[in-house]
Protein backbone atom coordinates (compact mmCIF):
# COMPACT_ATOMS: atom_id res chain seq x y z
CA UNK A 1 0.00 0.00 0.00
CA UNK A 2 2.88 2.37 0.78
CA UNK A 3 4.43 1.79 -2.68
CA UNK A 4 1.08 2.34 -4.42
CA UNK A 5 0.49 5.54 -2.45
CA UNK A 6 3.98 6.84 -3.31
CA UNK A 7 3.46 6.17 -7.03
CA UNK A 8 0.04 7.83 -6.97
CA UNK A 9 1.45 10.93 -5.24
CA UNK A 10 4.31 11.15 -7.76
CA UNK A 11 1.90 10.93 -10.66
CA UNK A 12 -0.37 13.49 -9.06
CA UNK A 13 2.56 15.90 -8.66
CA UNK A 14 3.56 15.37 -12.30
CA UNK A 15 0.01 15.95 -13.50
CA UNK A 16 -0.20 19.12 -11.40
CA UNK A 17 3.03 20.48 -12.89
CA UNK A 18 1.93 19.61 -16.43
CA UNK A 19 -1.42 21.33 -15.87
CA UNK A 20 0.32 24.44 -14.45
CA UNK A 21 2.72 24.58 -17.41
CA UNK A 22 -0.16 24.15 -19.85
CA UNK A 23 -2.08 26.96 -18.21
CA UNK A 24 1.00 29.22 -18.24
CA UNK A 25 1.59 28.50 -21.94
CA UNK A 26 -2.04 29.36 -22.73
CA UNK A 27 -1.70 32.63 -20.85
CA UNK A 28 1.58 33.35 -22.67
CA UNK A 29 -0.08 32.88 -26.07
CA UNK A 30 -2.98 35.12 -25.05
CA UNK A 31 -0.50 37.75 -23.85
CA UNK A 32 1.37 37.48 -27.16
CA UNK A 33 -1.87 38.15 -29.03
CA UNK A 34 -2.48 41.22 -26.85
CA UNK A 35 1.06 42.43 -27.55
CA UNK A 36 0.39 42.08 -31.29
CA UNK A 37 -2.63 44.38 -30.92
CA UNK A 38 -0.54 46.95 -29.05
CA UNK A 39 2.24 46.71 -31.64
CA UNK A 40 -0.18 47.20 -34.53
CA UNK A 41 -1.57 50.30 -32.80
CA UNK A 42 1.93 51.74 -32.40
CA UNK A 43 2.85 50.93 -36.00
CA UNK A 44 -0.37 52.48 -37.29
CA UNK A 45 0.32 55.65 -35.31
CA UNK A 46 3.85 55.69 -36.74
CA UNK A 47 2.75 55.48 -40.38
CA UNK A 48 -0.31 57.71 -39.93
CA UNK A 49 1.81 60.53 -38.49
CA UNK A 50 2.83 61.44 -42.04
CA UNK A 51 0.98 60.04 -45.06
CA UNK A 52 3.94 60.73 -47.38
CA UNK A 53 6.82 59.20 -45.46
CA UNK A 54 7.59 56.91 -42.51
CA UNK A 55 9.95 58.49 -39.98
CA UNK A 56 10.65 57.04 -36.53
CA UNK A 57 10.65 60.31 -34.59
CA UNK A 58 9.68 58.63 -31.29
CA UNK A 59 12.40 55.99 -31.53
CA UNK A 60 9.98 53.07 -31.54
CA UNK A 61 11.85 50.94 -34.07
CA UNK A 62 14.82 48.79 -33.20
CA UNK A 63 14.67 48.99 -29.41
CA UNK A 64 13.38 46.69 -26.70
CA UNK A 65 10.03 47.75 -25.23
CA UNK A 66 8.82 46.20 -21.92
CA UNK A 67 5.09 45.47 -21.84
CA UNK A 68 3.94 44.24 -18.40
CA UNK A 69 0.59 42.52 -18.80
CA UNK A 70 -0.83 40.84 -15.71
CA UNK A 71 1.23 37.75 -14.87
CA UNK A 72 3.04 38.02 -18.20
CA UNK A 73 6.25 39.94 -18.70
CA UNK A 74 6.81 40.89 -22.35
CA UNK A 75 9.92 42.22 -24.10
CA UNK A 76 8.91 43.44 -27.56
CA UNK A 77 10.91 44.83 -30.47
CA UNK A 78 9.51 46.32 -33.68
CA UNK A 79 11.61 46.55 -36.85
CA UNK A 80 11.02 47.83 -40.37
CA UNK A 81 10.68 44.43 -42.07
CA UNK A 82 11.40 45.85 -45.52
CA UNK A 83 14.99 46.75 -44.64
CA UNK A 84 16.48 43.39 -45.64
CA UNK A 85 17.08 41.31 -48.73
CA UNK A 86 13.77 39.70 -49.65
CA UNK A 87 14.72 36.23 -50.87
CA UNK A 88 11.39 35.96 -52.69
CA UNK A 89 12.53 38.83 -54.92
CA UNK A 90 14.84 36.35 -56.68
CA UNK A 91 11.84 35.48 -58.85
CA UNK A 92 9.15 37.41 -60.69
CA UNK A 93 5.68 36.17 -61.61
CA UNK A 94 4.08 36.39 -65.05
CA UNK A 95 0.36 36.73 -65.77
CA UNK A 96 -0.12 32.98 -65.19
CA UNK A 97 1.66 33.07 -61.83
CA UNK A 98 4.74 31.25 -63.11
CA UNK A 99 7.92 32.25 -61.25
CA UNK A 100 11.10 32.93 -63.24
CA UNK A 101 14.50 34.35 -62.31
CA UNK A 102 14.81 38.11 -61.66
CA UNK A 103 18.42 38.93 -62.66
CA UNK A 104 18.48 42.29 -60.84
CA UNK A 105 17.70 40.62 -57.49
CA UNK A 106 20.29 37.89 -58.13
CA UNK A 107 22.92 40.61 -58.67
CA UNK A 108 21.86 42.31 -55.43
CA UNK A 109 22.15 39.08 -53.46
CA UNK A 110 25.64 38.47 -54.85
CA UNK A 111 26.63 42.04 -53.98
CA UNK A 112 25.39 41.49 -50.42
CA UNK A 113 27.35 38.25 -50.20
CA UNK A 114 30.49 40.01 -51.45
CA UNK A 115 30.03 42.68 -48.79
CA UNK A 116 29.80 39.93 -46.16
CA UNK A 117 33.13 38.48 -47.36
CA UNK A 118 31.58 35.33 -48.81
CA UNK A 119 33.91 34.07 -51.60
CA UNK A 120 32.54 33.95 -55.15
CA UNK A 121 33.16 30.21 -55.19
CA UNK A 122 30.49 29.87 -52.50
CA UNK A 123 28.31 32.88 -53.36
CA UNK A 124 27.60 32.12 -57.03
CA UNK A 125 26.51 28.47 -56.62
CA UNK A 126 24.47 29.29 -53.49
CA UNK A 127 22.68 32.28 -55.04
CA UNK A 128 21.83 30.27 -58.16
CA UNK A 129 20.56 27.41 -56.01
CA UNK A 130 18.41 29.79 -53.95
CA UNK A 131 16.76 31.12 -57.10
CA UNK A 132 16.27 27.58 -58.43
CA UNK A 133 14.65 26.59 -55.12
CA UNK A 134 11.88 29.17 -55.63
CA UNK A 135 11.36 29.34 -59.40
CA UNK A 136 8.72 27.27 -61.17
CA UNK A 137 10.85 25.48 -63.78
CA UNK A 138 12.93 22.33 -63.39
CA UNK A 139 15.93 23.61 -65.35
CA UNK A 140 18.89 24.38 -63.07
CA UNK A 141 20.91 27.57 -63.43
CA UNK A 142 24.60 27.12 -64.41
CA UNK A 143 25.63 26.76 -60.76
CA UNK A 144 22.24 25.87 -59.29
CA UNK A 145 20.20 22.76 -58.50
CA UNK A 146 16.71 21.48 -59.18
CA UNK A 147 14.76 18.37 -58.18
CA UNK A 148 17.15 15.93 -59.87
CA UNK A 149 19.98 16.93 -57.51
CA UNK A 150 17.82 16.86 -54.37
CA UNK A 151 16.26 13.49 -55.23
CA UNK A 152 19.75 12.01 -55.53
CA UNK A 153 20.62 12.82 -51.90
CA UNK A 154 20.74 10.11 -49.19
CA UNK A 155 17.42 11.47 -47.91
CA UNK A 156 15.59 12.51 -51.11
CA UNK A 157 13.44 15.62 -51.21
CA UNK A 158 12.35 18.25 -53.72
CA UNK A 159 12.79 21.98 -54.21
CA UNK A 160 9.93 24.29 -53.18
CA UNK A 161 8.95 25.73 -56.57
CA UNK A 162 7.09 28.54 -54.77
CA UNK A 163 7.69 31.57 -52.57
CA UNK A 164 9.20 30.58 -49.25
CA UNK A 165 7.41 31.39 -46.01
CA UNK A 166 10.43 31.55 -43.69
CA UNK A 167 14.13 32.12 -44.25
CA UNK A 168 14.89 28.89 -42.35
CA UNK A 169 13.74 26.97 -45.45
CA UNK A 170 17.01 28.00 -47.09
CA UNK A 171 18.87 25.53 -44.88
CA UNK A 172 17.73 22.82 -47.30
CA UNK A 173 19.21 24.57 -50.35
CA UNK A 174 22.28 23.11 -52.04
CA UNK A 175 25.43 24.88 -50.88
CA UNK A 176 23.94 26.37 -47.71
CA UNK A 177 26.18 25.51 -44.77
CA UNK A 178 25.63 26.41 -41.10
CA UNK A 179 28.42 29.00 -41.33
CA UNK A 180 26.98 30.67 -44.43
CA UNK A 181 23.47 30.57 -42.98
CA UNK A 182 24.53 32.30 -39.76
CA UNK A 183 26.37 34.97 -41.76
CA UNK A 184 23.44 35.65 -44.11
CA UNK A 185 20.49 35.18 -41.72
CA UNK A 186 20.51 38.70 -40.15
CA UNK A 187 20.29 40.28 -43.60
CA UNK A 188 17.59 38.11 -45.17
CA UNK A 189 13.80 38.09 -44.95
CA UNK A 190 10.93 36.33 -46.73
CA UNK A 191 8.21 38.85 -47.49
CA UNK A 192 4.99 37.30 -48.86
CA UNK A 193 5.48 38.94 -52.26
CA UNK A 194 7.86 38.46 -55.20
CA UNK A 195 9.01 42.07 -55.10
CA UNK A 196 12.35 43.79 -54.76
CA UNK A 197 13.26 44.67 -51.17
CA UNK A 198 11.46 47.96 -50.35
CA UNK A 199 14.35 49.67 -48.53
CA UNK A 200 13.17 52.74 -46.60
CA UNK A 201 15.95 55.32 -46.44
CA UNK A 202 14.15 57.04 -43.54
CA UNK A 203 14.18 54.01 -41.20
CA UNK A 204 17.45 52.41 -42.28
CA UNK A 205 20.08 52.33 -39.52
CA UNK A 206 23.75 53.12 -40.11
CA UNK A 207 24.72 49.51 -39.40
CA UNK A 208 22.31 48.45 -42.17
CA UNK A 209 24.03 50.62 -44.81
CA UNK A 210 25.13 47.48 -46.65
CA UNK A 211 21.49 46.98 -47.72
CA UNK A 212 21.62 50.31 -49.54
CA UNK A 213 25.01 49.59 -51.06
CA UNK A 214 23.88 46.19 -52.40
CA UNK A 215 21.29 47.92 -54.63
CA UNK A 216 24.06 49.42 -56.76
CA UNK A 217 27.59 48.55 -55.59
CA UNK A 218 29.20 50.63 -58.34
CA UNK A 219 27.07 53.72 -57.74
CA UNK A 220 26.70 53.47 -53.93
CA UNK A 221 29.94 52.69 -52.07
CA UNK A 222 29.42 51.57 -48.49
CA UNK A 223 31.00 54.69 -46.98
CA UNK A 224 28.71 56.95 -49.01
CA UNK A 225 25.66 54.92 -47.94
CA UNK A 226 26.65 55.28 -44.29
CA UNK A 227 27.16 59.03 -44.70
CA UNK A 228 23.72 59.42 -46.29
CA UNK A 229 22.02 57.64 -43.38
CA UNK A 230 24.07 59.46 -40.72
CA UNK A 231 23.26 62.83 -42.34
CA UNK A 232 19.54 62.16 -42.64
CA UNK A 233 17.36 65.16 -41.65
CA UNK A 234 15.40 64.81 -38.41
CA UNK A 235 12.18 64.92 -40.43
CA UNK A 236 13.51 62.34 -42.89
CA UNK A 237 13.92 62.63 -46.63
CA UNK A 238 10.76 63.90 -48.30
CA UNK A 239 11.20 61.71 -51.39
CA UNK A 240 13.51 58.97 -52.54
CA UNK A 241 14.60 61.24 -55.40
CA UNK A 242 15.92 63.75 -52.85
CA UNK A 243 18.00 61.06 -51.17
CA UNK A 244 19.30 59.72 -54.47
CA UNK A 245 20.33 63.19 -55.61
CA UNK A 246 22.36 63.65 -52.42
CA UNK A 247 23.77 60.18 -52.89
CA UNK A 248 24.69 60.92 -56.48
CA UNK A 249 23.02 57.73 -57.71
CA UNK A 250 20.41 57.47 -60.44
CA UNK A 251 17.68 54.97 -61.15
CA UNK A 252 17.65 53.19 -64.48
CA UNK A 253 15.77 50.02 -63.67
CA UNK A 254 18.94 48.28 -62.52
CA UNK A 255 20.71 48.67 -65.86
CA UNK A 256 24.24 50.05 -66.25
CA UNK A 257 24.88 49.94 -62.51
CA UNK A 258 21.98 52.24 -61.59
CA UNK A 259 19.37 51.57 -58.93
CA UNK A 260 16.12 49.78 -59.80
CA UNK A 261 13.36 52.34 -60.09
CA UNK A 262 11.20 52.61 -56.98
CA UNK A 263 13.22 50.27 -54.78
CA UNK A 264 14.56 53.01 -52.51
CA UNK A 265 11.50 54.31 -50.67
CA UNK A 266 10.56 56.76 -47.92
CA UNK A 267 7.43 54.96 -46.67
CA UNK A 268 7.21 51.50 -45.09
CA UNK A 269 4.60 48.79 -45.43
CA UNK A 270 6.03 45.76 -43.58
CA UNK A 271 6.97 45.63 -39.90
CA UNK A 272 8.28 42.75 -37.80
CA UNK A 273 7.31 42.29 -34.16
CA UNK A 274 9.68 40.08 -32.15
CA UNK A 275 8.56 39.35 -28.61
CA UNK A 276 9.52 37.19 -25.66
CA UNK A 277 6.68 36.42 -23.23
CA UNK A 278 7.42 35.06 -19.75
CA UNK A 279 4.72 33.58 -17.52
CA UNK A 280 6.06 31.89 -14.37
CA UNK A 281 8.68 29.42 -15.65
CA UNK A 282 7.32 29.34 -19.21
CA UNK A 283 8.98 31.45 -21.91
CA UNK A 284 7.47 31.92 -25.36
CA UNK A 285 9.15 33.59 -28.36
CA UNK A 286 7.25 34.82 -31.39
CA UNK A 287 7.82 36.79 -34.59
CA UNK A 288 4.82 38.41 -36.28
CA UNK A 289 4.90 40.11 -39.69
CA UNK A 290 2.56 43.11 -39.79
CA UNK A 291 1.18 44.55 -43.03
CA UNK A 292 0.16 48.21 -42.70
CA UNK A 293 -0.87 48.26 -46.34
CA UNK A 294 -4.13 46.78 -45.09
CA UNK A 295 -6.69 48.87 -43.20
CA UNK A 296 -6.63 48.16 -40.34
CA UNK A 297 -3.08 46.71 -40.14
CA UNK A 298 -3.02 42.94 -39.88
CA UNK A 299 -0.65 40.15 -38.88
CA UNK A 300 -0.02 38.18 -42.08
CA UNK A 301 2.49 35.63 -40.77
CA UNK A 302 3.60 34.23 -37.43
CA UNK A 303 6.45 31.98 -36.36
CA UNK A 304 7.20 30.55 -32.94
CA UNK A 305 10.58 29.98 -31.31
CA UNK A 306 13.70 32.10 -31.36
CA UNK A 307 15.36 33.08 -34.62
CA UNK A 308 18.51 31.21 -33.58
CA UNK A 309 16.50 27.98 -33.34
CA UNK A 310 15.18 28.22 -36.90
Amino acid sequence: MAVIAAVMLERLNLATRLAANGQAMTQARLAATSAETLAMARVKALVDADPDKTVDRAGVLGRSIPLPLGRAGIEARIEDAGNCFNVNSLVQADAQGVFSLRPVALAQLRALMAGLAIPEGDAFPLSDAMADWIDSDDTPAPNGAEDAWYRAQPVPYRSAGRLIADVSELRAVKGMTPVLYQRLRPWLCALPAAELSPVNINTLRVEQARLLSMLGPQSIPLDRARALIAGRPAAGYATSEQALRILGAGGDGGLNGGLPLGQVQVRSRWFLLTQTVTVDSVQLEEQALIDVGLNPPRVVARSWGGIDSR
